[in-house]
């Protein structure tokens, strides 16, 4: 590696070393309130089932999206955090295995509060690792079809999405970067599905759709 380079690299990790150490502690205490924005990625995982009676070889899948994300944390202990998130995301939905062609089938909008209770494993560091484990309730609203599904099955069609409950978990970190705010990190897996069903005149198809999403967040917090 050239000289220059190395001590530039080296001063670098040092002023970070540095602004790091000089960061006032936010110690968490019981009683505390935490609230953290986040930009949140939510990546689904899965698919559907066939869908019945008569595209069974066919099936939909969620494609992923990027929004805002709130969430408040109370802490019962300073080690015990109890989450609330809250956002809502919108959708594509696209046609799999023998409607692929169709392309872009549907759309639809999630909203999943979820409610975790944490682990956090250094409450008194500048740099404080969690995890938690929980539950969900996914609510579905804003359905509807695209025309080109429309025109697959020969009319307007009426989508349905049912809710959902289901388990979630997660890992993350808090970073201190000035007295009360800090830097979020965090990462979720949510256990949704849905029934979904496509009325079209006379004609009812339905299936189970896994959405399953991984929920990727970076963000900034504040302490009450």
């Amino acid at each position: 590696m050239n000289k220059s380079l190395a001590r530039r690299l080296c001063a670098a990790g040092a002023l970070a070393a540095l602004s790091l150490s000089a960061t006032p502690t936010m110690a968490l205490d019981q009683g505390d309130w935490l609230v953290r924005v986040r930009g949140i990625g939510v990546m689904p995982t899965s698919d559907s089932d066939g869908i019945t009676p008569d595209l069974t070889a066919g099936s939909v899948e969620a494609q992923p999206s990027v929004m805002p994300e709130l969430d408040i944390t109370y802490m019962a202990t300073e080690n015990i955090g109890i989450e609330l998130i809250l956002a809502t995301t919108p959708h594509d939905i696209d046609g799999g295995g023998a409607i692929s062609s169709l392309g872009h089938v549907g759309d639809t909008w999630l909203l999943p509060p979820t409610l975790l209770a944490q682990w956090h494993f250094l409450p008194k560091g500048k740099i404080r690792p969690y995890v938690g484990a929980g539950i969900n309730y996914t609510i579905t609203y804003g359905e509807s079809s695209t025309q080109a599904l429309d025109d697959a099955l020969g009319g307007p069609t009426e989508v349905e999405l049912g809710n959902s409950f289901g388990w979630a978990v997660q890992a993350g970190v808090d970073i201190d970067i000035a007295e009360n705010w800090f830097l979020n990190f965090d990462v979720k897996y949510i256990d949704i599905n849905v029934d979904a069903d496509f009325t079209t005149g006379t004609t009812k198809r339905s299936t189970n759709v896994g959405i399953d999403p991984v929920v990727v967040g970076v963000g900034v917090g504040y302490r009450f």
